[in-house]
This record gives structure tokens, sequence and C-alpha cells, in this order.
């Protein structure tokens, strides 16, 4: 795959530019909603509002014209943030080139629909098997930096798939591939709301046994999800569930994490959202995980205890109490 447009120049979509071109991309266009940044990263080679300290490869360009951008793609990778793609689709999916792989780096699930983001993706006319995910413990300024890390790269077409991890694979980025998309997103949407919580109780200044248990317990909730839509258990233990889970939740460098902690802190969800450039997924995200949970007859109560917080129905020193007295139970359920 010699020429590569992302669209979507956030933190993400430019670390992942990165790695196209050093597995040997011809050329990776970024598409960025604002020209400033478009213009930075084309005369720079930086991002100036994401990852100003990296210097991009020299083969890695960007636009603010979606047609431009598109233009003769072999491949094309979606960066947006997930709340946005329905939108973003319907001002400029004309514009894809068919029958190339359509690469979704984004962590959601759709407000309303409780659609996946290749869901979204295909609703809007991109056949199933055209449709890749790319997921998995990939904090994107350690892959910018060039520090070893793994992914997932899951599709229903396992030939189509596999066409994308040879277009990604570096000496510091390995790509497994597998056919299991449903676990693969399940694991990647449901982590920021585990990370939310996990963030919230080092804001509240509890320690790592209480850490713990809410990624713990949160993998539960991720298993159980998966369970009833499908998923192959497996991937839950694998880089898109377990590994995904405790890069996020765990690292300062998780923007849902950083959230968290500044909630727990006393901080309101309106003023830490109010800092430019930095979207936390599970934040828009907790409610519709929690509505697709309640769809399907699925117990997740550390995502609906986020939710109320994100919501401004309880407090994190609350929710503790709440999830602390709830009825005991085999662990197992």
């Amino acid at each position: 795959m010699r020429r590569v447009v992302i669209f979507g120049a956030g933190s993400w979509g430019t670390a992942f530019a990165q790695v196209l071109a050093d597995a040997g991309a011809d050329q990776v266009t970024l598409w960025a909603r604002r020209e400033s940044v478009a213009a930075g990263i084309r005369e720079q080679h930086r991002n100036p509002d994401y990852l100003p300290e990296v210097e991009l490869a020299p083969s890695v360009t960007a636009t603010s014209d979606p047609a431009r951008a598109a233009a003769d793609a072999d491949l094309v990778v979606l960066a947006v943030p997930s709340q946005s793609l329905r939108e973003n689709l319907a001002d400029w999916g004309a514009y894809l080139p068919a029958d190339v792989p359509v690469v979704s780096l984004m962590k959601g699930i759709e407000l309303g629909t409780g659609l996946r983001m290749s869901e979204v993706v295909e609703s809007s006319g991109v056949h199933r098997d055209r449709v890749v995910v790319v997921t998995g413990p990939n904090l994107s300024r350690e892959i910018a930096a060039r520090q070893p890390a793994a992914g997932v790269v899951a599709g229903a077409d396992h030939a189509t798939a596999d066409r994308v991890a040879e277009a990604v694979m570096t000496s510091y980025f390995r790509p497994y591939t597998q056919t299991d998309v449903v676990g693969a997103e399940l694991g990647g949407a449901v982590k920021n709301v585990i990370a939310l919580a996990v963030g919230m109780a080092e804001g509240l200044g509890y320690g790592d046994n209480t850490k713990s248990t809410l990624i713990t317990r949160g993998l539960a909730e991720t298993a159980r999800l998966g369970q009833a839509l499908g998923a192959d258990p497996a991937t839950l233990m694998g880089l898109a569930g377990v590994g995904d889970l405790i890069a996020t939740c765990m690292s300062p460098l998780s923007r849902n994490h950083r959230v968290g902690v500044a909630i727990g802190q006393g901080r309101s969800v309106q003023e830490v959202l109010a800092v430019p450039h930095q979207t936390a997924e599970g934040v828009k995200s907790c409610r519709s995980v929690v509505e697709l949970g309640r769809r399907h007859g699925v117990d997740m109560p550390i995502c609906q205890g986020v939710s109320a917080v994100v919501a401004g129905e309880v407090t994190p020193d609350r929710l503790t109490g709440e999830l602390m007295t709830r009825a005991r139970k085999h662990e197992r359920h």
C-alpha cells in the first residue's frame, strides 16, 4: 500500500501516520479539520497541536481538503473522535476510494444506535469485508517515540486484515491478526470507561489494590458484554482486551485516566473537558456502553457508576461506597 490517507490528525492519527511511513508507505496524507494543523504538518513536519515534539517522516503530509486527501489512496484510515464519525462520513465519505481497505482506529460505541465504529462505517456503504479495526495497548506518545508495542488488526475478511497488518509492521510495532471484530472493538470501547473509574480512584487517593480491583472487575464487565454480543472470550484476554485495559487504566499518558484523576480530585466534568485538544472517549461513550449493556441484559455496575458521575448524578466518593456495598456474589458472575 503505497499511498495512505488518514482522516483525523489527532494524537493517534498522527502517530499512526508515522508507523505507516516507517513501514514503507510512499506517502501518508493526514486530513486535518483545521488548516493551521495541516499547514504545520506540511511545512514543519510536526503536528503543532498534537505531538509537537515529534518530527514526522518526510513522506507524511497533510491537507484540510478531504477530496485531495483521499485522491488515489490505496488505504483509508479513520481516526476522528468516535461520536463524530457518522457526521464526518456524511461530509466526506463520498470521497473515499472504492474497493480499498478502510481501517478504524476509533474506540467507542455510538450514542443512540449502540453501534460499534466498524458498524457505523459499514452503514455508510462500505462492505464489511473491507473494514478493519486496529486496536490494542497503543498510547500515542510511546508509539510516536518508536517504543516497542504490539496491536491487533481485526477484520471479518482475514486476507484484508493481513494486508493491513503487512502495511503497518515495523521494527517497533508488531501487529497480530484475527477475525473477532466484535471482541476487538468492545475491548477498546469499554476500557476507556474503566480507565475513568481507575483515574477517579487515584484522584480520591486510593492505592493499587483499589485500582487493580477496578481493572479486574471492569474486565469482567467487558467479558459479560462480549459474551452477550458473540465475542470470542480469548480476544478479551489478549492485546485488545487486557493489554489495552492495563495501558489505558494505569498510564498517565492516557487521557481517560487523566480526566478520571481530575474528576476524582473534585474538578467538574465540564471544567476538565474545557482543556483543548484532549478528547477522552470514555466521557462521551460511557452512556452508550451502559445502554448497550442494558439492551442485552448485562450487569455493568462500574460503567453505570462512571456514567452517573459524568452526568452529575453521583460523586466519585459516593460511587465508591455504592460499589463496595453491592450484594455479594460468585466472582464469575
